[in-house]
C-alpha cells in the first residue's frame, strides 16, 4: 500500500492522509479543516486535494474540527462511503459538525452583506447544516480494540490515546500480501496526567507510524502546578483586583478540565464566592457528552465522582446558552469568571467578552491551550499591546496569563513514552505530522538520538510506498 500526505504537514491543522491499496482502493485518514492560517485558510479548505467519489471509506481519529471538520464538504462533493470512528467520537461529531456548519453559514451572511454594498455577487458557505446532517448519516461507530475489515485488503482497530473523549489511534493492517504490513496513525496523543481521561494505551507493533508532533519541542508544566496557578489567578483577579477573569477555552476537553478544577476548589473551600459562567451553547452540549461517556474517565475521576456525582456543576456555576444572557454578563460590575469558546479567541462569544474586558487593567485573560500563530489568542500570548477585535483596535491593559499544562497534547517526553511500547528495530519509517516546522525538527532530532531510524518529515503531496 501507499500513503499520500495531504494535510497537517506544514501546520497543526487540516489533518488528512490518504491510503492507497495495491488494487487502487483509497481510504482517507481524517478530513480536517485548516484553522488560523490567515487569508490562506478558506482557499485551503475548499481544495480537498482528492477526488471524493474515489474514496471508499474514511477512518476518523477524533472529533476535533481540524481532524473532522471538512467531512461535510467531502460528502457534498461526492463521497458516498462510510465514516468509521469510535462511539464517543460520533456523539461529539454530532454537535461539532453542526456547529461548524452554523459558523460557515453565519460568516457568509456577514460577508455577503458587505459584498452587496459593493455590488458584488454573494458567495456560498463551504457547507451548510443540511450538508452536515447528510454527512452524519454516513458515520459508523466501531468499539475500541475491535478489529474491523474494510475489505479484503485492509482491516483496522482503534486504541485509546486520551486527548479528548473518544480519541483514538488508528491501527491499520494490510492483507495485500502474505506478509502483513502494519501502520499506526496516532491521531492526537493525549497526556498521562490528564485531569479527566485515561492515559494513552499501548498500541500494536507497527512497521510504519504517522505521529503527531504538536509539542515535539517542549515540556508542559506539572498538572499540580497548573491548578495552583489557576487558583492564584482567580484570587488575584477576582478577590484582590475585583476584576473579571476571562478564560478562552475549547468547548470539548479544556472547558470540562477547568470546571472540574474549580469544582475541586469549591469542595475544598478554596473558591471565592463569585459567579462563574460557562458561556457557550456548544460547551454545554459537549459537557453532557463527556458526562455520558464516563467509560473514558481515568481512575482518579472515577473515585472523585463517588463523593461528588457531578464534577462539572456546582451552585454558583451557570451554563449560559441564550445570547441575551451572554450579553448581560458584560454589564456585570462585580468580579466573576467567564469560560467561553473559542480557545484561540478567533470566533465565538469569547471575542465579545474580550472586547469589553481587554482595556481594563483589573481584568485577566487566562490562556490555557495551543493557539495557531495568526490567531488573536496567539497575539495575546505573545504580548502584543494592541489587538484587533471585530475590526476595531483595543489596547491590551488586562493582565495576560498562560498555563501550558492544560494542553490536551502530549509533550515530547510523553510522546516518547507513548512510542516506547514499540520495538524500534521493527519500525521501518516514522513520519512526523501535525506540528510547526521547528517542533517537528526538534522532535525528529530527539527521536534520532533515541535510536529511531528513518524519521521523515513529509511535505504536502508526498507519497511513500509501505512494504511488509
Amino acid at each position: 500500500m501507499k500513503v499520500k500526505f495531504i494535510g497537517a504537514t506544514e501546520s497543526v491543522t487540516g489533518s488528512k492522509h490518504l491510503i492507497i491499496t495495491n488494487k487502487g482502493k483509497q481510504i482517507l485518514l481524517d478530513c480536517g479543516l485548516y484553522q488560523g492560517m490567515g487569508k490562506e485558510t478558506d482557499v485551503l479548505n475548499h481544495d480537498l486535494g482528492i477526488e471524493p467519489s474515489d474514496i471508499e471509506a474514511v477512518i476518523l481519529s477524533h472529533a476535533h474540527i481540524d481532524h473532522s471538520g471538512n467531512l461535510p464538504l467531502l460528502v457534498k462533493e461526492g463521497f458516498n462511503g462510510k465514516i468509521y470512528c469510535t462511539e464517543a467520537t460520533y456523539d461529539v461529531c454530532e454537535i461539532l459538525l453542526m456547529d461548524s456548519a452554523h459558523i460557515h453559514e453565519s460568516d457568509v451572511r456577514f460577508i455577503n452583506k458587505r459584498r452587496e454594498k459593493n455590488n458584488l455577487a454573494p458567495i456560498k458557505p463551504l457547507y451548510n447544516s443540511k450538508d452536515a446532517e447528510r454527512c452524519l448519516k454516513r458515520f459508523k461507530p466501531i468499539p475500541f480494540n475491535t478489529e474491523f475489515f474494510l475489505n479484503d485488503e485492509i482491516s483496522f482497530q482503534f486504541t485509546e490515546v486520551g486527548h479528548i473523549t473518544g480519541a483514538a489511534a488508528i491501527n491499520i493492517t494490510s492483507h495485500e500480501t502474505e506478509s502483513q504490513t502494519k501502520l499506526c496513525f496516532t491521531g492526537d496523543v493525549g497526556r498521562y496526567t490528564d485531569l479527566l481521561l485515561k492515559g494513552p494505551q499501548a498500541f500494536p507493533q507497527a512497521d510504519y507510524i504517522i505521529c503527531e508532533s504538536t509539542y515535539g519541542d517542549r515540556l508542559h508544566d506539572r498538572t499540580e502546578d497548573a491548578e495552583k496557578k489557576l487558583l492564584d489567578v482567580v484570587n488575584r483577579t477576582c478577590v484582590v483586583k475585583k476584576g473579571k477573569l476571562i478564560i478562552p477555552a475549547f468547548s470539548l476537553g479544556r472547558t470540562q478540565e477547568i470546571v472540574y478544577a474549580l469544582d475541586k476548589f469549591k469542595n475544598q473551600g478554596l473558591l471565592p464566592e463569585i459567579k462563574i459562567f460557562v458561556d457557550s451553547p456548544l460547551s454545554t452540549s459537549a459537557t453532557n457528552i463527556v458526562r455520558k461517556h464516563s467509560e473514558c474517565f481515568n481512575e482518579s475521576l472515577r473515585e472523585y465522582i463517588k463523593t461528588d456525582p457531578d464534577p462539572f456543576g456546582f451552585n454558583n456555576l451557570t451554563y449560559v446558552q441564550d445570547a441575551t444572557e451572554s450579553k448581560a454578563i458584560n454589564d456585570l460590575k462585580e468580579p466573576c469568571i467567564i469560560i467561553s469558546a473559542s480557545g484561540m479567541c478567533d470566533a465565538g462569544r469569547v471575542k465579545h467578552h474580550l472586547r469589553y474586558s481587554i482595556e481594563d487593567e483589573r481584568n485577566t485573560v487566562l490562556m490555557v491551550g495551543y493557539c495557531s500563530p495568526s490567531t488573536l489568542g496567539a497575539k495575546l500570548m505573545s504580548g502584543q499591546k494592541q489587538v484587533r477585535i471585530f475590526g476595531d483596535f483595543f489596547d491590551v491593559k488586562a493582565e495576560i496569563e498562560v498555563i501550558h499544562s492544560y494542553s490536551a497534547h502530549a509533550d515530547y517526553e510523553e510522546l516518547m513514552k507513548f512510542l516506547s511500547c514499540q520495538d524500534k528495530s521493527k519500525i521501518k519509517s516514522l513520519f512526523l505530522v501535525h506540528g510547526e516546522d521547528e517542533s517537528k525538527k526538534v522532535f525528529k532530532a530527539t527521536l534520532q538520538k533515541n535510536d529511531y531510524h528513518n524519521v521523515i518529515i513529509p511535505g504536502a503531496g508526498d507519497v511513500f510506498d509501505l512494504y511488509a
